[in-house]
């Protein structure tokens, strides 16, 4: 960690961060003299959206909407999405929402007008370009999504997650209101808030870690920890919501130049399999990851514990377990599980999702001490 390694940074062109930006949208879009927009979105959020699309339509802005995206998408969503806006080859697509959103929002961008197929560009660094102006606007504060060169997608012939990794799967705008967050649910708050602290965490403690990201790494982690419990425990902290919301787009400056790491490859298999939610799936594993790699990283995860509030102990190794401890605190107090089996897994489960994780290797070759199979067994284990 630390070495004087290339990086290459890739963010969005321009990104607002405030109370009610979304107002300003409308202009940027009749800026770009677009004719038409896709707007990528949940079905929940429709009413709310009338307003923005009656002002672009009162611009003679043909105006549609897509809905059909739901948590943990696949390919076969995706191309149901593509034969339906394909033929309407809008200027401008538009995500508003959650990570699931907005990576199919990116990936539609991507894909019209391209003649490349989906499955020539999942990996890192594969597809070729894109020819639509492409906005995000998240509604949760955990994907990071909307400022990541990733798109995360379960293929339906194995049943696993794919990732598309592109800087051209960073959005042109991103437009981030806070308060769009305070409607979420405490459930959604608590995971979408632990998913943006291990996107922090797992940069921070990469072996590819570097100090450019760690500033967002470590800054990310100090805000979530010290406001995702006040934003679970009430919604309409709107102070709470801001900080967090913040932590989780610098979590999302980590995703391009650092990622992820062994907590995001063992959690894949939780999604695919049983179909939790992202951010459970690492909150559930996020503490005893943390067990798992201290041995090897002591000193960097001891920096963790202070990022998270903890007072220094004696030595790397104290500091860095009591880190650990306050992140099972947080955990508790956000109302999440604290282990597999409470959340349905079964036991006989294990060795498959051990041997789907080892398939994660663009991940776990992050990762500060070697994972492998039976080595993922044991952590599964613990953490039932």
């Amino acid at each position: 960690m630390q070495s004087l390694q290339q990086v290459s940074i890739h963010f969005p062109s321009k990104l607002v961060f405030g109370k009610d930006v979304l107002k300003q949208l409308p202009d940027e879009i009749f800026a770009l003299k677009a004719k038409s927009v896709l707007i990528v979105t949940i079905e929940p959020l429709l009413k709310s959206l009338e307003g923005f699309a009656e002002t672009l339509t009162q611009k003679n802005i043909v105006v549609a909407f897509d809905t059909s995206i739901l948590n943990e998408p696949s390919f076969a969503d995706f191309y149901k999405l593509m034969e339906r806006v394909a033929p309407q080859n809008p200027d401008v697509v538009i995500g508003i929402g959650g990570g699931s959103v907005l990576d199919i929002a990116k990936l539609v961008a991507a894909q019209l007008e391209n003649e490349q197929k989906l499955t020539d560009y999942v990996g890192i660094g594969l597809l070729n370009g894109r020819k639509k102006k492409l906005i995000c606007v998240p509604t949760t504060s955990g994907t990071g999504s909307e400022v990541s060169p990733n798109a995360i997608l379960v293929d339906d012939s194995d049943n696993q997650k794919k990732g598309i990794i592109s800087p051209f799967l960073v959005p042109d705008m991103v437009y981030a209101d806070p308060l769009l967050t305070l409607s979420l649910p405490a459930s959604i708050t608590a995971a979408t808030g632990l998913d943006a602290l291990t996107h922090c965490l797992e940069a921070y403690t990469n072996k590819f870690a570097n100090m450019f990201i760690d500033m967002y790494a470590y800054e990310g982690m100090r805000l979530i920890a010290e406001n995702i419990v006040d934003a679970v425990k009430d919604g309409s902290n709107e102070n709470a919501r801001i900080n967090v919301a913040m932590g989780s787009i610098l979590g999302g400056f980590c995703l391009g130049p650092v990622n992820t790491a062994g907590v995001h490859a063992l959690s894949y298999p939780l999604g695919s399999e049983y179909h939790l939610p992202h951010g459970l799936s690492n909150a559930l594993l996020l503490p005893y990851l943390m067990n798992y790699n201290i041995p090897a990283s002591a000193e960097r995860y001891a920096k963790v514990a202070i990022a998270l509030g903890c007072e220094e102990a004696p030595t790397f190794l104290e500091t860095a377990y009591r880190g650990v401890s306050k992140i099972r605190e947080i955990i508790k107090e956000c109302g999440i599980p604290a282990t597999l089996s409470e959340v349905g897994v079964r036991k006989e489960s294990i060795p498959q999702m051990a041997k789907d994780a080892m398939k994660i290797q663009r991940l776990l070759k992050n990762n500060p001490r070697l994972i492998e199979e039976q080595d993922a067994i044991d952590i599964f284990n613990s953490a039932y």
